[in-house]
């Protein structure tokens, strides 16, 4: 167990905030803030969006930077945000953040509305904070009733005090909104916030990019995301095929070396390409030179990596155990469903590979599918449950032209 206690000049400064006027004296717009572990690449063009909307006024408060298990590098940050004391414990492959001082920073943002992104004492402050203040709070998750299915009693107690005392809900799936029945939340109060990419990036490359693998992985290099069971389908696709398959894989971690191993010892049956991290410039290229994605995940809430295939037109043979499963990718229709029965993600792949008609239905489905996960619908779904929370009507706040997102 390790606690970080970053000081760094950057992060942290709560007091660079400046107090806003008490709420009875402010207009009939909606100042909300959001408070989440870190912020990811891919959120940060839906907060952008969010801060862009007339009549909006966002305020994102970052418990770090970046938690040490993430490589990406961020960009500029174009919304209001304020980073807090860097204070956690490390759990295995998660971080516990408990930073005292976002009562300081919500105090000096004086929110209509708090959105929390999950149960460290961090968002618990924050939800306390909204009970205190009579402000509205508003979970999100990206958990589903299947990723949450194994929580213990306590976990699922504090929850239920949580939702209890929460006036809107939001979630990343249909699995999300399935959690949130299951604790007997009404459907009206409960709003969806996609995890998304940007689609014309990833499909703009694909159109003019040269196909040079087989297949793709593309995670961490981690038991979980199973990368070895992709070089096993990739070996056992060599045998189908009669020839030399090839394979990229894109991402780092502990399983390095072992994958390194393995594909030395099937050099004259896989070509293997290991990329190791890219950033998020590169990979709409890395997509675009492969033909079919593998993503063999032990469990994923979700899964963004199924969201870059797709938008690159590939066809995607995924387990029951990622989020994107029968959401995302649909069996038979862009992809196949497949549990990790090695035998049958060889005769899936073999199939992409060798029915050309079925492929390129597959990649056009892929295409369509993807193009419904938008940064847009994301923003205004978070924007959606925070009126409902505060009680305000889209008229209240975007008069009666309504309001365009972003």
């Amino acid at each position: 167990m390790e606690e970080s206690t970053n000081n760094k000049n950057h992060a942290a400064q709560v007091t660079e905030l400046k107090p806003h006027s008490p709420r009875n004296g402010r207009s009939a717009g909606l100042r909300i803030a959001l408070v989440t572990n870190h912020p990811p690449p891919f959120r940060i063009p839906i907060y952008e969006r969010i801060a862009r909307t007339p009549g909006i006024d966002l305020h994102a408060v970052f418990c770090s930077e970046r938690e040490p298990n993430r490589q990406w590098a961020l960009p500029p940050l174009r919304f209001n945000h304020v980073f807090l004391k860097e204070r956690y414990i490390s759990r295995g492959a998660n971080y516990i953040h408990n930073n005292p001082d976002v009562l300081t920073a919500l105090n000096k943002i004086a929110p209509d509305v708090i959105v929390t992104t999950g149960f460290n004492p961090t968002f618990l402050y924050a939800f306390g904070y909204a009970v205190v203040r009579n402000v509205g709070h508003v979970p999100m998750t990206d958990g589903t009733d299947i990723s949450e299915a194994a929580l213990s009693r306590w976990h699922r107690a504090v929850r239920r005090i949580v939702y209890a005392r929460s006036r809107a809900f939001i979630a990343a799936s249909l699995g999300g909104l399935r959690l949130y029945a299951d604790y007997s939340i009404a459907r009206e109060s409960s709003f969806l916030s996609c995890l998304c990419i940007d689609n014309d990036a990833y499909a703009e490359q694909a159109d003019t990019q040269q196909k040079q693998y087989d297949l793709m992985f593309c995670g961490r290099m981690v038991a979980d995301k199973n990368p070895l069971f992709a070089l096993q389908v990739a070996d056992g696709l060599a045998t189908r095929l009669g020839r030399r398959t090839s394979i990229l894989f894109v991402g780092s971690g502990a399983q390095e070396a072992e994958l390194n191993a393995m594909a030395d010892k099937l050099a004259l049956r896989v070509d293997v390409t290991i990329n190791g991290h890219a950033e998020q410039h590169e990979l709409p290229s890395l997509y675009g030179a492969a033909k079919v994605f593998l993503f063999p995940t032990a469990r994923d809430v979700w899964g963004v990596v199924a969201n870059e295939a797709c938008a690159s037109g590939l066809p995607v043979i995924v387990t029951p155990e990622a989020g994107v499963a029968g959401e995302l990718v649909l069996d038979g229709e862009n992809g196949f469903i497949c549990g990790l029965d090695l035998a049958q993600w060889i005769d899936r792949a073999e199939l992409l590979l060798t029915n050309h008609v079925l492929y390129r239905r597959f990649s056009t489905r892929s295409r369509t599918l993807a193009s419904g996960y938008t940064f847009d619908h994301a923003a205004d779904g978070i924007i959606q449950a925070c009126l409902h929370a505060a009680g305000k009507r889209n008229d209240d706040v975007f008069g009666a032209h309504g309001r365009k997102v972003g």
